[in-house]
């Protein structure tokens, strides 16, 4: 029975349950997108290029390890974890050898891949196709054959695969110039080579074994082998065959899908990332979809109170109540569900393509959309919709049908205490979170708590909105009176419809205290960390390549008696499983380009087997000068080294100073991604010592610091992406709560024309409502977003100092302002088209 009548109710009060089918909706497409965003980090697959022709390849470990072994009541517990590198791991070549031996094994190509940067100008290198250098030895893994001209035998001899040559219009006896792992050498180009598999997403240059194994500069390993099979032998037992031959080792052996994996390390890593990313923002969509959805039921039911109070009347019990605002939820909740998982799908992939353009995920990780995302989106919108209905009809489902009656006419004067306790409460939950988001120091411990904080107390806000509502209307009494009939008339519907108001004024403030979160979050910690490296930098001038890196021949082309040159190169290491960003510098003159703000011991001290850390890390760490540091650096070699210094600009210079030679033998790019150089010579003279270096610019550390302040842009866009699609929610909400508050209105505009008021003056009082409601969450938003950047600032860069942009937040002030506007205005004009007596004479 209450199915059917909710069914007709949903049939006949459409409109009314349009705003509450939009909010579902674009929960559910929100939630269906970053559903498909943590699928693709799960189980996106990632297909092999180089090894296509080789059914099994052998690479080395990519992952650190840790066992634990804990033991209670009597069982033991044995835990295995694992966490990715972020270098290449190469291989003993001594293991060829053993592959020999394995049955079925037809041929063991080693395999060399390493950095080789074509220096040309234009476009004919693609920035899709990253190149990579390889011996000639290792294209049968391909395969890549010969199309014109021969194999590189010579050092100077090179094969450029064709879709290079032709978009660079090379042939073969031209010259092209290489930056590799060392100094920028020209090459003849013997041949062209062309693929039989789809290579897409890279671009190989081919040179004879002796110059690859130069260029390669590990000697004695190889990045993987390539194991091709015996006549006869299949896939399934090849595998098994190099297994068995490699137990005892800590090769990986993969094939089909999993060789991907081995050939492109940064597709892998970034399945972390989309995780990470996918999960944040699937959770913070979810919170704000609660919060969003429950208020916008909680207006709709407001709407129905009357129609709600005469079933009660005519003996519908509580349960009835309950189950038939249940079922109509349900239904316009599987309705929106299905639509915007629907939608949810396209969304997720054009988000995929926008972050692959941005740089953030690697293309070789294909997107990828299950059934899982758009179900678990359907059952959530359901399950939001229904918890929303039954929030929202507590009170009219529990009191006398009298009450509710009584009720429907006029608002209640104090909200309910059960309602002002969880406001308060939550209240409270908010300030804990930012006093604990003050003292987390890490990234990614204090992301999340950030905006779960926004949230929480966006849900405070929700709570006690009816109280903020009447407070601002009393502040607000004087000017409104002064503002005319229309400055009155708000006034009295601000205290008088506090819940009404409340409900627009929570959207409100969660989408500017979201938005200034979002968009002052990065600078915050962006500036503090340029700050810091511009007050440690002590250089005269910075050099910076438009390649790969500074060529170390560069750096010693400049070093003199008299000139200090510091080589610096970036990497990340781990401590036991936890990563901290690294750097090598040159130990020689260290302190005449580079101040850290040591704070205890002495970088007289760095050297190849000493370590200077950051007081984040020494106090993470629990280390000094002369305590000792197990680590395991990029490329996965394991290391003991004893501190020499504590110093305190760790946000600008990471957590980890090595010597630069040893961090340089362990990284796939060897090459300086800056040169300070201390020197009384001219920009001029300096240019022209690096005459044989086109790459290398000479810049000072003013320019050097603009420039690293635009790669931070580039980075913060993809977490505005990220969240914008949240906010873009969020301001969905705004114009559609605002619209529903409006638009029920219809017979209180008609009364007040039939009592003397003029369309204008109606008009004017919405203005002023809104601009009054605006007014409160633009106080109780930047309120919000303030204590909660605040409490980051002092967490992650020790000042109580956020980086607003006073433009930036007008505009989102602005933009808040036009959404309320706007959504105001049209609606009431709207209504305001009936004539009066017909409304007023309608039936209810």
């Amino acid at each position: 029975m209450m199915l059917r009548y909710a069914l007709k109710t949903v049939r006949a009060r459409k409109g009314g349950f349009l705003g509450a089918f939009l909010a579902l909706m674009c929960a559910a497409a929100l939630i269906t997108a970053c559903g498909t965003l943590l699928e693709t980090g799960l189980r996106g697959t990632v297909s092999t290029e180089r090894y296509a022709a080789a059914p099994v390849v052998v690479s080395a470990d990519q992952n650190v390890h840790r066992t634990t072994v804990k033991h209670k009541k009597g069982k033991t517990k044995v835990k295995h974890k694992a966490k990715p590198i972020a270098e290449r791991a190469w291989l003993d070549e001594g293991l060829a050898a053993r592959l020999h031996r394995a049955p079925g094994v037809g041929r063991v190509v080693p395999e060399l891949t390493f950095l080789a940067q074509p220096l040309m100008s234009g476009t004919a290198v693609e920035e899709s196709r990253p190149a990579y250098g390889h011996a000639w030895d290792s294209a049968v893994l391909t395969p890549y054959t010969l199309s014109a001209g021969t194999a590189p035998a010579a050092t100077g001899d090179l094969v450029v695969d064709s879709r290079f040559a032709e978009r660079a219009h090379l042939e073969p006896g031209d010259r092209l110039t290489v930056q590799s792992t060392q100094s920028p050498r020209t090459y003849r180009i013997t041949g062209i080579a062309q693929a039989a598999a789809d290579v897409r997403h890279q671009t190989s240059l081919f040179f004879s074994t002796a110059e690859a194994r130069r260029l390669a500069a590990h000697p004695g390993h190889v990045t993987a082998f390539g194991v091709l099979p015996a006549k006869g032998t299949g896939t399934t037992a090849l595998e098994r065959s190099v297994t068995e031959a490699l137990h005892g080792t800590t090769a990986q052996v993969s094939s089909g899908d999993a060789r991907g994996p081995v050939e492109f390390l940064d597709a892998a890593a970034a399945r972390t990332k989309l995780v990470s990313m996918g999960g944040a923002m699937g959770g913070t969509s979810l919170l704000v979809a609660v919060l969003v959805v429950v208020g916008t039921f909680a207006l709709s039911v407001q709407q129905r109170h009357r129609e709600l109070a005469l079933l009660r009347a005519i003996a519908a019990t509580p349960g009835q109540i309950r189950a038939l605002l249940g079922k109509e939820a349900l239904i316009v909740g599987a309705a929106a569900g299905v639509t915007g998982a629907l939608a949810g799908l396209p969304l997720g992939a054009w988000l995929h393509s926008r972050f692959v353009a941005m740089g953030a995920v690697p293309a070789t990780l294909q997107h990828s959309a299950g059934v899982f995302p758009p179900f678990a989106a359907v059952a959530a919108t359901l399950l939001g919709a229904w918890a929303a209905a039954r929030i929202s009809s507590r009170r009219v489902a529990r009191i006398r049908p009298a009450e509710a009656l009584a009720e429907a006419r006029a608002e209640r004067t104090r909200p309910a205490w059960g309602r002002l306790l969880t406001g308060f409460a939550l209240l409270a939950g908010g300030a804990v979170l930012v006093a604990v988001l003050s003292v987390l120091r890490t990234e990614p411990a204090s992301t999340p708590v950030t905006f779960l904080a926004v949230v929480v107390l966006a849900c405070a806000v929700a709570l006690l909105g009816p109280l903020l509502v009447k407070a601002t209307a009393t502040v607000l009494a004087g000017p409104l009176r002064l503002s005319g009939p229309g400055g009155r008339l708000a006034r009295a519907n601000l205290r008088g419809n506090a819940a009404r108001m409340a409900s627009v004024v929570t959207p409100l403030t969660l989408l500017i205290g979201m938005t200034c979160t979002v968009l002052f979050v990065q600078p915050t910690l962006g500036d503090a960390a340029r700050a810091q490296a511009r007050e440690g930098i002590r250089a005269d001038w910075v050099l910076a390549a438009q390649g790969p890196g500074v060529p170390a021949e560069a750096a010693r082309a400049l070093r003199t008696r008299h000139d200090v040159v510091t080589e610096v190169v970036r990497t990340t290491v781990r401590v036991g499983l936890d990563t901290y960003a690294a750097q090598g510098v040159t130990p020689a003159g260290l302190t005449r380009t580079w101040d850290p703000e040591v704070t205890a011991g002495s970088l007289k001290d760095l050297g190849n087997d000493t370590v200077a850390v950051s007081e984040l890390a020494a106090q993470q760490r629990h280390l000094k000068p002369g305590s000792t540091l197990k680590l395991t650096l990029g490329d996965g070699t394991p290391v003991t080294v004893t501190v020499a210094a504590v110093y305190a600009k760790g946000l600008g210079f990471g957590d980890l100073t090595f010597a630069h030679d040893l961090i340089a033998r362990h990284v796939d790019n060897p090459l300086a991604t800056s040169v300070l150089v201390g020197t009384d010579r001219t920009q001029t003279q300096l240019a022209t010592t690096l005459r044989e270096f086109p790459a290398v610019r000479v810049l000072a550390p003013a320019t050097a610091d603009s420039i690293q302040a635009e790669r931070q842009q580039a980075n913060a866009e993809v977490n505005y992406l990220a969240m914008g699609l949240v906010l873009a929610f969020t301001a969905i909400a705004v114009v559609n709560t605002l619209a529903m508050s409006v638009s029920e209105r219809v017979r209180e505009f008609a009364m007040l024309r039939l009592a003397g008021a003029t369309r204008r003056q109606v008009l004017r009082m919405l203005r002023t409502e809104a601009l009054s409601v605006l007014l409160l969450a633009t106080a109780l938003g930047s309120s919000i977003a303030l204590a909660v950047l605040t409490a980051f600032s002092v967490g992650m860069t020790g000042s109580a100092a956020p980086a607003v942009t006073p433009l930036v937040y007008v505009t989102v002030v602005a933009v808040a302002g036009v959404l309320a506007l706007v959504a105001t205005a049209l609606p009431g004009r709207v209504a305001l088209r009936v004539r009066p007596v017909a409304v007023a004479t309608a039936k209810e």
